[in-house]
């Protein structure tokens, strides 16, 4: 059984910060002989003394200090639960998992993702980094409560809605050192083709994985993420097409050079989307947000 109580915590933690007993009393509003049995309650079941009775102040002694270190804490977490538990009775979710398409700029959705918790709302955040299919098939799958995905069909069907978020530019960017950087442009594709080329692989589970590749090329480097994408492009390891966004500060570093081609990539469409029958409070706070993403597409 503990015999540490949230109570004598909250004691504790009143009478250090006001100084004295009569003080933290009249902020709980109990009396100074009841903060003094729970004081001493406290020292007897721990075997400890928390208090330096000797002046005129109540001074911690150091077990006091520690004691009270670790149970603000405590006090911090108990509080959140008491929060989130009397919310989530008014119906907010206990989590919710927004899997993106790492086309979109993190940094974006960490934006939003500050102003709900800037809100006080209690709902837990899970973020899912996605590639190409990844996200629609998080949420066809119910891995994920919201997506920022392409869309694949219309959705309906599976009582999935959607609302636009904007168009994903992209640039065929290759390491200065590569021999195509020396090529005369628009690169043609049939030149593109005799060079290795980085792909991104689809983390979709269920469904069947697409890519975004350049079509019949020599060889081919499939990496995980974005991000390993990226570095592999600015190794010289590869060629291909990158976000704009994503590309631009190794471009303007000069870890990367842009190619014109002569067959661009279009750009790719994005919307947020949700299952329209388990939409809670943070779900709507989310899709109405996250429809005002800046893609940073240029």
């Amino acid at each position: 059984m503990l015999r540490l109580t949230l109570d004598a915590l909250q004691v504790l933690d009143a009478i250090a910060r006001r100084g004295s007993y009569a003080a933290a009393a009249e902020e709980l509003h109990r009396t100074t002989s009841t903060l003094s049995y729970t004081v001493k309650k406290l020292e007897d079941d721990l075997g400890v003394t928390v208090f330096d009775r000797s002046g005129h102040r109540a001074t911690l002694t150091e077990v006091g200090r520690l004691l009270l270190d670790e149970g603000r804490s405590v006090l911090d977490a108990a509080a959140a639960v008491e929060r989130r538990v009397r919310t989530l009775g008014r119906g907010w979710e206990a989590e919710l998992a927004i899997a993106y398409n790492e086309l979109v700029p993190v940094e974006a959705l960490l934006a939003a993702v500050g102003e709900f918790y800037a809100a006080g709302h209690p709902t837990r955040i899970k973020l899912q980094a996605e590639v190409l299919g990844g996200p629609w098939d998080a949420l066809v799958a119910q891995r994920a409560d919201v997506a920022l995905t392409e869309i694949f069909g219309d959705g309906s069907a599976l009582e999935i809605a959607h609302r636009p978020l904007g168009a994903v530019e992209f640039v065929f960017a290759i390491a200065p050192s590569h021999p195509l950087a020396a090529e005369k442009e628009p690169l043609k594709a049939s030149t593109i083709r005799r060079h290795r080329v980085v792909v991104a692989a689809d983390s979709s589970r269920g469904l069947p994985a697409r890519s975004s590749g350049i079509a019949a090329a020599a060889d081919v480097l499939t990496v995980g993420s974005l991000a390993a994408k990226l570095a592999a492009h600015v190794a010289g390891l590869g060629v291909g097409f990158l976000p704009r966004a994503l590309a631009a500060p190794a471009i303007a570093a000069g870890r990367l050079v842009e190619r014109r081609v002569s067959a661009p990539k279009p750009r790719v469409a994005l919307a947020v989307a949700w299952r329209t029958p388990d939409a809670g409070p943070a779900c709507r706070w989310f899709v109405e947000r996250l429809q005002r993403l800046d893609l940073g597409s240029g």
